[in-house]
């Protein structure tokens, strides 16, 4: 078994890698790492702004002219309103891949809309590199949206599926 003082430096080891999950399995001990890169919205009857990080600002900033101001009344008006609130939480894809909604071709989905998940069910798989990682819903609730086809490309921290926490 590790000792605590090995447990931390795993846990430093993976906040500073670019590697999402971690296992290990040694006489009987088990020890599973997972960093949560989950987006948690809060959705009212207001207009949706998604700020953007300073990162991408800079990225962004000088290919953008600045409208003019009958452009910017008619940017205004064409803001989506989201009307309801039939999520709370959205499973991201923790690495870019291949996402696949089950096992096999000749399986069923892992999940489909209206069903029950909790945190540890499996809801998908992403393949990165030949290797098949289970991706868990990590919240207990109800599956409201399937946001990606099977067999389509999914990019890091892309919306996989929107779901009702309980």
């Amino acid at each position: 078994m590790l000792s605590i003082q090995e447990m931390e430096a795993l846990i430093d080891k993976l906040d500073q890698s670019s590697i999402d999950e971690f296992s290990y399995e040694a006489n009987g001990a088990k020890i599973k790492l997972k960093k949560h890169h989950s987006v948690v919205q809060t959705v009212t009857n207001e207009a949706v702004h998604i700020p953007q990080t300073p990162q991408i600002k800079e990225q962004v900033a000088p290919s953008i002219e600045k409208p003019s101001q009958s452009e910017q009344a008619t940017v205004q008006e064409e803001k989506p309103v989201v009307e309801s609130k039939d999520y709370d939480f959205e499973v991201v894809s923790p690495m870019v891949g291949t996402f696949y909604s089950s096992p096999s071709p000749d399986k069923p989905a892992f999940v489909q809309v209206g069903d029950q998940v909790s945190e540890n069910t499996v809801i998908c798989i992403v393949e990165a590199m030949k290797l098949f990682n289970e991706i868990e819903a990590d919240v207990k609730g109800t599956v409201t949206e399937v946001l990606v086809e099977n067999g389509e490309l999914v990019e890091y921290g892309q919306p996989l599926f929107r779901i009702k926490t309980v």
